[in-house]
C-alpha cells in the first residue's frame, strides 16, 4: 500500500492511494481507522487489514483528489529519526574532494546520528532562513520506518520490523554545518531545520526486495532534478550497508519503537557538496524559489520548493566568535563537513 498523511479542510488524516490517482480516506472508508499514521503503525497487525479491505471496495465517497487535500510528511511526528551513511560512492568521494583518505571504519559498521524529529516537512514548501541559505544543499536519500519494536535485533528481526519505505530529503546548510563540525559536535543547526519525507510511505510487501545474507536489498533507481536539470542519480542497490544491517547496530544494548525513522545517507552523486566538489557542477547551491524534486523509483516523487521564510530579528551577544551572526556566515573560511 502507499499510505499517505493529508490535510483536508483543516483536518489531519490518512489515507490510501488508489490505482485510480484518487486518495482513499481510511477513516472515511471504516471509521476504526480514523487514526494517525503512527497509530497505523504500532497497530498493524489489527489496522493494516482493514485498510487493505477499504482499499479494496474503495467506496466512492470515501475518495478524494489530489488537488483537493494537501500532503502532509507520511509520518508528520516520528517517534525518532535517524540518518546513515550507508553508500561509499558518496562518502570516498565527499572524503576525496576534502584531500582525505577514505576512513577504514566505513567497512567495520553503519553508523547513524540523530537529526531532529520535530522539524520533519513533507511535499511543498519547503521554508528556510537566510542562514540557511548560505550553500543550501538537498541530499538525495531512502528512509524506512520500524514497524516493530527492536532490542539488540538480529538480521532477520531487523529486517521484519520495516513497515515502509519513503523518499527522503535531508536538507543542509553547508555553512552552518562546517562551521560546528569543527568543535567535532553535529551536524546540529546545519542539519535541524527541515527534513523532507513523502509523498508516501509505502509497505515493504509492494518494493522489489532482494533477499541476501546482509538483509533484504532494495533495487530502486534514485534521481534528483533541480528546476527541470537531471543532478543526481543512483540506485538504492548501491548501499553498502543494509537497513537491516543498520537497524542490527541501532538496536544493539537499547528498545527501538514502531515509528522510528532511519535514512539510507546520501546516494553517490546525491548532494550539491559532491558535485560541486568534483566540478560537475560549479558552485551551485539552492536558492529561493529552486524546485527540487527527488525520485526514487516504486516511491515515488518528492518534489518541494525552497522559499525564504520570515526573518525575527535578535540582538546577538558581541561575544560570539568572528563577529555577528550575519558577518560570521557570510565570511565563513569553512571546515570540514561530512555527509
Amino acid at each position: 500500500m502507499k499510505l499517505v498523511t493529508f490535510l483536508h479542510q483543516g483536518r489531519e488524516k490518512i489515507g490510501a492511494v488508489l490505482d485510480s490517482g484518487a486518495v482513499l480516506d481510511l477513516g472515511a472508508a471504516d471509521p476504526r481507522l480514523a487514526v494517525d499514521m503512527l497509530a497505523l503503525i504500532r497497530q498493524q497487525d489489527e489496522l493494516l487489514p482493514l485498510a487493505r479491505v477499504a482499499a479494496a471496495s474503495a467506496s466512492p465517497a470515501a475518495q478524494l483528489p489530489f488537488s483537493a487535500i494537501r500532503l502532509l510528511a507520511p509520518v508528520p511526528r516520528p517517534v525518532s529519526m535517524r540518518d546513515g551513511y550507508a553508500f561509499r560512492q558518496h562518502v570516498s568521494t565527499a572524503r576525496r574532494n576534502r584531500g582525505l583518505d577514505m576512513i577504514p571504519e566505513f567497512d567495520l559498521f553503519p553508523v547513524t546520528y540523530f537529526t531532529n524529529h520535530l522539524a520533519v516537512t513533507g511535499p511543498g514548501e519547503m521554508k528556510v532562513q537566510a542562514h540557511h541559505l548560505n550553500r543550501l544543499d538537498y541530499e538525495l536519500e531512502v528512509a524506512i520506518v520500524t514497524g516493530r519494536p527492536l532490542h539488540n535485533a538480529t538480521l532477520e528481526e531487523a529486517d521484519d520490523a520495516i513497515f515502509g519505505y519513503m523518499v527522503m530529503n535531508d536538507w543542509s546548510a553547508r555553512v552552518l554545518q562546517m562551521e560546528e563540525m569543527k568543535l567535532s559536535l553535529g551536524p546540529c543547526k546545519g542539519k535541524d531545520f527541515a527534513t523532507s519525507l513523502g509523498p508516501w510511505l509505502v509497505t515493504k510487501d509492494e518494493l522489489d526486495l532482494e533477499k541476501t545474507e546482509r538483509g533484504d536489498l532494495l533495487h530502486a533507481t534514485m534521481t534528483c532534478d533541480v528546476n527541470g536539470r537531471r543532478l543526481s542519480s543512483g540506485n538504492a542497490d548501491s548501499m553498502n550497508w543494509t537497513f537491516a544491517q543498520i537497524l542490527q547496530r541501532t538496536s544493539y544494548g537499547i528498545h527501538m519503537q514502531p515509528g522510528e525513522v532511519i535514512g539510507s545517507g546520501t546516494v553517490g552523486t546525491g548532494c550539491l557538496l559532491e558535485l560541486n566538489g568534483s566540478k560537475i557542477t560549479d558552485n551551485l547551491w539552492l536558492k529561493a524559489r529552486d524546485e527540487v524534486v527527488l525520485e526514487i523509483e516504486g516511491l515515488g516523487r518528492l518534489v518541494n520548493v525552497v522559499v525564504h521564510g520570515p526573518e525575527r530579528l535578535v540582538d546577538v551577544p558581541d561575544t560570539l566568535v568572528g563577529g555577528t551572526l550575519p558577518d560570521l556566515y557570510a565570511n565563513s573560511p569553512g571546515g570540514e563537513a561530512g555527509d
